[in-house]
């Protein structure tokens, strides 16, 4: 997602929620423009708001979560974004998945995002049989080196839009088919 501060980068990552980072990127501008901070974004006129963000679905929840998102960090963090995973998901609509996305960009603090690309590869690769997405955070934290949580989401998050899809994963173009113990069962070569 496009973001210039860790307020953008929060809030473009509440809205993508059931909707494509691409999709964000295209609201966002407006949005900015329109609500450069908290304070501007707290005080929003809901219906104009929501006009902006209509092309993103669930426009009202979502308006709904900005102006109480923008509310709690003017009244409970001086306009700041926190910087840390338990005062983040205090915020209204965010969760670990957020938090993490916010702290491992926007401040280089170590993170595992379990979204959906995340949680299918993981049990794919058999590093998790866990649906849910804090055991399988946990579960890829005892695999990979915290300071390397952030960037592997990122390349699992990649490789799962790209190669590993859920419904018709590219086996045959996969570099890793060699070493997956799925590649038998979704190639048809079981």
């Amino acid at each position: 997602m496009d973001y210039s501060n860790p307020f953008e980068l929060l809030v473009a990552t509440v809205l993508s929620a059931q909707t494509t980072d691409a999709r964000v990127n295209t609201v966002t501008p407006r949005l900015f423009e329109a609500y450069p901070g908290p304070e501007a974004l707290a005080g929003a006129d809901r219906l104009e708001l929501e006009d902006i963000l209509h092309p993103l679905g669930f426009y009202r929840a979502k308006a709904a979560s900005c102006i109480g998102l923008a509310a709690s960090l003017c009244a409970n963090h001086g306009g700041e974004v926190p910087r840390t995973l338990e005062e983040l998901v205090k915020l209204p609509g965010v969760g670990r998945k957020t938090a993490n996305v916010v702290l491992g960009n926007a401040f280089g603090v170590p993170g595992i995002t379990v979204d959906t690309h995340v949680g299918r590869l993981a049990r794919r690769w058999a590093w998790t049989r866990s649906e849910d997405p804090v055991k399988v955070e946990a579960d890829i934290a005892r695999l990979i080196p915290e300071s390397e949580w952030t960037q592997a989401c990122h390349r699992i998050i990649f490789h799962g839009r790209q190669v590993c899809r859920a419904r018709k994963p590219a086996c045959g173009a996969c570099a890793l088919a060699d070493v997956c113990p799925s590649y038998p069962l979704l190639s048809g070569r079981a």
